[in-house]
């Protein structure tokens, strides 16, 4: 597909890959490309919004009026928080599936059929915000009724899931022909995280389904009215679940990029896999901190879900953070790749941009997004940060920052063993992970910093002075420049991924293999088989996690001072 793959197949469509020793057939690795290319589109468009987004959000500039910033803020979450992940994970299935079980995709015409849907619904979602006139409101991510947004949104909406819905039955077709050929095998972890990221997906898409499609009857008159406390109770079934399809999918990442390029090997399965079961039980409930301050739900519920049935989630989270890069440690250490309590990681190749784009999303989506996650989801601390703009902070700490610089690591690597295409730009490659991760951190810190000390409201254009009140911004300005600053070299950042990659496939040269990898499996291949993984020293892993709790225990208690200083209790 698109003329530029550099490889070579056998009769019945198949190869294999010289760096994994996957076999891959074409039907499977046509639709890899098709879906993660239109990804990167979508990231460079929701790239360019996000300069106008910066430019309004960073006062000094304040280049867009409010109606306009709200139709560009639109743009940009929509392409994305959702085109820009949906599509690049729906490849993420495919190589999780086809690549790694070594089959044919399953129905691969339905594979085509949905990314039909999912294509003429982006670009119908994105007619709906450019078109938008009052009455109509630009929808933002939520489009809360009974402010009404344009028709042809919520129509565009509804195709994009059913899209990614049905696109995602050919990974599940595949699975089941696995499963039908091989009743007693286990599924490789990988694509048994992709299987549990497609559950989490389905629940997520069905909830989606039931908010939008009754929304849209409204908005053309068939139904006349919308009970506004139903919508945003039945809307974070796919406002949140989509950002949980994420979480699943990066995780999935991690483990297949720290194996492919770090040498990374699984501790433990059983508790790896355990650890996704839990997400499918308990990762929905990460959406009750979007209803918090909602009268429509009762103690109760808040309580169960912010408190007892959260922490299986969180629990599931913790055992990720552990065996990740535990299992890159005993990895490393199993094949000789240094010794000493961090020799196994002075020594992983820091300059693979693909390796230190994972490596950076471990660590960043862990410090950013995910204690800020567990705290902004707990109900007391939850008051502190609801509708400010730490709120945007935490989301881009965790998507802008930890999956998409997940998706950008697996992306470099599709250009390789995908389209078999050597990277270009040098020194730009190398650099790019660690300018789009430092500048996106900053950003992000700047957000939350707004929002929990200051209280910078999430959505408003302008806040520096609030018309008609005596109440102001304006000692937060200098942190609104470092955060527009940042947010632009961000932005960079990330056109440097989408220039690397688009010049790699045009003009880069054959990719003929990492000798450094094939190091590695030769590596693997002699090994002694008793040697286990979990034989092997983790202490660098464990002092990394007494770090990461440290900081966790120390960011908690801060949030519940601030929170203690809201209201003053006594004379």
């Amino acid at each position: 597909m698109f003329g530029l793959s550099t490889f070579e197949y056998d009769d019945d469509g198949f190869r294999t890959c010289g760096v994994t020793g996957l076999h891959i057939h074409r039907s499977a690795e046509d639709m890899v490309k098709l879906f993660g290319l239109t990804a990167i589109v979508a990231l460079l468009i929701g790239g360019i919004f996000a300069i106008f987004v910066a430019l309004t959000r960073w006062e000094l500039i304040g280049l867009l009026s409010p109606s306009d910033f709200y139709r560009y803020l639109s743009v940009h979450a929509w392409y994305l928080l959702i085109f820009w992940m949906v599509f690049m994970e729906i490849a993420i299935l495919y190589v999780g599936g086809a690549f790694v079980l070594g089959r044919k995709l399953a129905l691969p015409w339905v594979a085509k059929a949905g990314y039909a849907l999912m294509a003429v619904g982006a670009l119908v979602v994105t007619y709906g915000i450019w078109t938008q006139e009052v009455p109509n409101q630009a929808p933002l991510l939520t489009s809360y009724a009974p402010l009404p947004s344009p028709a042809s949104f919520y129509l565009g909406a509804i195709l994009f899931l059913l899209g990614a819905l049905v696109a995602a039955v050919p990974f599940l077709g595949t699975v089941w022909r696995e499963k039908r050929e091989y009743p007693s095998k286990t599924l490789p972890l990988v694509t048994f995280g992709a299987f549990c990221t497609a559950i989490v997906a389905a629940e997520a898409i069905v909830g989606g389904l039931i908010t939008f499609v009754p929304t849209f009857f409204w908005r053309i008159g068939w139904l006349a009215h919308i009970d506004a406390a139903w919508y945003r109770q039945m809307y974070w079934i796919i406002g949140h679940g989509s950002q949980q399809i994420n979480l699943l999918a990066m995780i999935t990442v991690w483990y297949f990029m720290t194996h492919v390029v770090g040498g990374a090997e699984v501790a433990s399965e059983k508790v790896s896999r355990f650890a996704f079961v839990l997400y499918l039980f308990f990762i929905n409930m990460g959406a009750a901190h979007h209803l918090m301050s909602d009268p429509a739900v009762g103690l109760g519920w808040r309580l169960w879900n912010t408190s007892y049935a959260a922490y299986g989630a969180v629990l599931a989270s913790m055992i990720h953070a552990f065996a990740i890069p535990a299992g890159l440690e005993a990895g490393r250490r199993r094949k000789g790749q240094g010794g000493g309590l961090f020799g196994w990681l002075w020594s992983a190749p820091w300059r693979d941009p693909g390796f230190a784009a994972t490596v950076m999303s471990i660590i960043l989506f862990g410090f950013l997004g995910g204690i800020t996650g567990v705290m902004m989801g707990q109900m007391q601390l939850n008051m502190t940060w609801h509708n400010t703009l730490a709120v945007p902070g935490h989301f881009h700490g965790t998507v802008a920052t930890g999956t998409t610089l997940a998706f950008m690591g697996l992306g470099y690597y599709v250009v390789r063993l995908v389209f078999g295409r050597e990277w270009v730009g040098g020194v730009l490659a190398t650099i790019q992970p660690y300018l789009y991760a430092g500048a996106m951190s900053v950003a992000v810190l700047m957000m939350m910093y707004l929002g929990v000390l200051f209280g910078v409201p999430r959505r408003h254009p302008t806040v520096m002075d609030i018309p008609g009140t005596e109440f102001a911004f304006t000692a937060a300005r200098p942190f609104f420049a470092v955060f527009g600053i940042a947010a632009l070299v961000a932005i960079v950042g990330g056109a440097l991924f989408v220039a690397v990659a688009v010049g790699s496939l045009l003009l880069g040269g054959e990719f003929t293999g990492d000798p450094r990898i094939e190091a590695l499996r030769a590596a693997a291949d002699g090994g002694d088989p008793a040697d286990a993984p979990h034989h092997q020293s983790m202490r660098g892993t464990f002092v990394f996690v007494l770090v990461f709790f440290a900081t966790f225990v120390v960011l908690w208690a801060l949030n519940w001072l601030l929170l203690s200083q809201v209201w003053h209790v006594g004379p």
